[in-house]
């Protein structure tokens, strides 16, 4: 035998290998190669990506705020049903504005005053440059810039920034007294604040604004105040009426029209450059001041009612004002018998109210028992303002029963309720109200006033209670749900509110660019159905980026 070395074994194998194999690849490289096949991904279920975005959530939570924040600031967040538009808007555009209407600032209190007169120094290619005449004790607005102690005394004077409670200056009346001081600037400007808080809107995937305003009442106001006050009220909306309260409508639509052409100029909306604020929808709500005499408060009820039926832009009605001053308490009952008596005339025009905004303390306690129930049951509200007080209500329980049958939500304000009525945590009834059924949703309040952002809500809530992925989605798609705006619903009514079942024409369509058949019927009625459309396409981007 002859022995072949172990080096030379392992060549002869390799070369047989070699030879065997040959005219399979001579005869693989006459063969055209086939054509590579694309495959498609499976879909993925909105299950499966909505599991994922949870994950992604509940590993943000685990790493704190930070991270919250900047899962929650992308995150699709539907509407902000509850902004005061003055108290939206932040103490430095406050001050450029100033400036800008040539006011003065009392350097004691920190407020804008109005220069009794003033002079043109010198021109420019914009003309004259007017130069206000302040009093001793004042400095030009146009000036404080120049002075950044005087500026950052009025930044905090305007808002909650440093703001620390002492003896006679609590945070309840410090938040309430910025809005006095930082009055005064001209209406022009109404543009420029919409397009800031819608604006700000946009960069955290916000959609839809409820923004409360007053319109000029002085002329509604003198009539009433011509006529008498008449607790018949709905004689005294015919002699309002018939004395021309009306009369001031033109000059109110006037002036949303201006505010609306500057906003869409400056957001260069349907140009090529358009911004994405324009995105944005802004509807209004008309706010009543309620700590004036009654004559004044049904005038601008009346007011609001009719600026509502005639203009489509004004989608309701809030009564605003600190809900424990004397004519506020002194009047309460009187003001929700108001809303009872006339808004059978004006059925269309939805009512969300401010009721509950109270703390023990602030009032007797008798003083805490009634306002939420009578705002649902008297005032006809759709919706109710912050509800803090509801579990010293008369037969709280029942009375969150009832708003849980009836679908009254409640515009949750976390960071004004702290920083007002020192009511956070366990001591707000933010789990209860969810507990019950009854419907919430997040909301700011005045962003400007307390320094925040709709985005900085979300992370305080998810910080402070045990809320799921879900269960934010759930408050999201609530903000929409409960608009004022017109048309019928994507999801199907059920009590408790669970929103998570499209009506029978658009199931298993939501996510999608462009619904298709009777949903898109039905979408293309509905204002309110369009935005709950455009909100599940946000949500399907949102989650399938994870």
């Amino acid at each position: 035998m002859i022995r072949i070395p172990c080096r030379w074994s392992v060549v002869l194998v390799v070369i047989t290998c070699l030879f065997i194999a040959a005219p399979s690849r001579a005869r693989a490289q006459k063969t055209p190669a086939a054509k590579p096949v694309a495959l498609k991904p499976a879909p993925q279920s909105a299950s499966s990506v909505e599991a994922r975005a949870a994950k992604t959530f509940d590993d943000a939570r685990k790493q704190g705020p930070l991270a919250l924040r900047a899962f929650l600031y992308r995150m699709p967040k539907g509407a902000d049903l509850h902004s005061h538009l003055s108290g939206a808007i932040y103490a430095e555009s406050w001050i450029r504005a100033a400036g800008e209407d040539h006011l003065c600032v009392d350097t004691k209190t920190l407020a804008f005053v109005k220069p009794e007169a003033g002079q043109y120094k010198g021109t420019d290619d914009q003309g004259k440059h007017f130069v206000p005449i302040c009093k001793a004790g004042q400095v030009a607005a146009s000036d404080v810039p120049q002075n950044q102690r005087l500026y950052d005394d009025l930044i905090d004077a305007f808002s909650m920034r440093t703001f620390v409670p002492m003896t006679a200056d609590s945070g309840h009346d410090h938040f309430f007294r910025t809005f006095d001081q930082f009055g005064g600037t001209e209406k022009r400007h109404t543009g420029e604040w919409l397009d800031e808080v819608a604006t700000r809107a946009a960069a955290q995937n916000e959609q839809y604004l409820e923004l409360m305003d007053t319109p000029d009442f002085k002329n509604a106001a003198a009539l009433a105040t011509q006529i008498g006050f008449n607790p018949n009220f709905v004689e005294y909306r015919e002699k309002l009426l018939a004395a021309g309260i009306k009369d001031s409508l033109p000059s109110i639509t006037a002036a949303l029209d201006r505010a609306e052409a500057d906003r869409k100029q400056r957001e260069h909306c349907g140009d090529a450059d358009s911004q994405p604020a324009c995105s944005v929808k802004i509807r209004f709500i008309y706010q009543v001041l309620r700590g004036l005499p009654p004559e004044i408060v049904f005038a601008q009820v009346l007011l609001g009612f009719e600026a509502a039926a005639a203009d489509p832009r004004w989608v309701g009605m809030n009564f605003v004002q600190p809900e424990d001053g004397y004519i506020a308490m002194r009047d309460y009952r009187l003001q929700m018998q108001m809303l009872d008596a006339i808004h059978g005339l004006y059925p269309q025009v939805h009512i969300s109210l401010h009721a509950g905004e109270l703390a023990p303390g602030m009032v007797p306690p008798d003083g805490l028992t009634y306002h939420i129930r009578l705002a649902v049951e008297q005032g006809e509200a759709e919706r109710i303002g912050h509800g803090v007080d509801v579990m010293y209500e008369d037969r709280p329980y029942e009375l969150l029963k009832e708003m849980a049958a009836k679908h009254v939500m409640v515009e949750v304000n976390l960071t004004s309720n702290d920083v007002i009525l020192n009511i956070k945590g366990d001591d707000h009834p933010f789990e209860l109200y969810r507990r019950y059924g009854v419907p919430v949703a997040l909301s700011t309040d005045d962003e400007g006033v307390s320094r925040i952002d709709l985005t900085h809500e979300y992370v305080r809530a998810a910080v402070t209670y045990p809320l799921t992925y879900r269960d934010f989605k759930k408050i999201v798609r609530t903000s929409l749900e409960h608009s004022f705006l017109p048309g019928g619903s994507l999801w199907q009514l059920s009590t408790p509110e669970t929103l998570d079942k499209a009506v029978a024409a658009c199931a298993g369509q939501l996510g999608q660019d462009t619904p298709a058949g009777e949903c898109a019927d039905l979408i293309s009625g509905s204002e309110k159905a369009q935005q709950q459309w455009e909100l599940e396409r946000r949500f399907h981007i949102f989650e399938a980026s994870f």
